[in-house]
């Protein structure tokens, strides 16, 4: 099990430079954890490329239905003081440190592509290239 954060999700269903490389990840290791932010996040993502004309909203609709699907039993709860414990001690978000405390949780890696998480969180956070070539 691995715990991802929204971007490594959308590169596996969105068209991306990373997408390939989500696919092989996914193929490696397909136990993929969340916390329960991951959705709206990703209906974010969603609505930029609607907006943006890349993908219809029927697409955005089948999408965001198989991305539930494979997150399905795979989406956590992080507490609150785990969350605003880690904030105080760097410059990330608290979206960004709710994807920290549930790896922290689970005692797993957090793959994301996210530099500020790669910098402030070496021990537990990997990006995907090195994640990939780790396995």
């Amino acid at each position: 099990m691995i715990v991802v954060d929204t971007n490594i999700i959308s590169y596996l269903f969105l068209p991306t430079d990373y997408s390939e490389r989500a696919s092989q990840l996914y193929k490696i290791e397909s136990e993929w954890a969340a916390p329960g932010l991951w959705r709206s996040e990703f209906r974010n993502v969603l609505a930029l490329y609607l907006r943006q004309k890349i993908i219809t909203l029927a697409e955005a609709l089948l999408i965001q239905d198989e991305a539930e699907a494979l997150m399905t039993d795979q989406e956590f709860t992080v507490t609150s003081i785990h969350v605003l414990t880690l904030t105080d001690s760097c410059s990330c978000s608290a979206y960004d440190c709710e994807f920290v405390a549930l790896a922290m949780q689970l005692d797993v890696k957090l793959v994301t592509q996210d530099k500020k998480i790669l910098r402030e969180f070496p021990e537990i956070a990997v990006s995907l290239d090195d994640f990939l070539v780790c396995v």
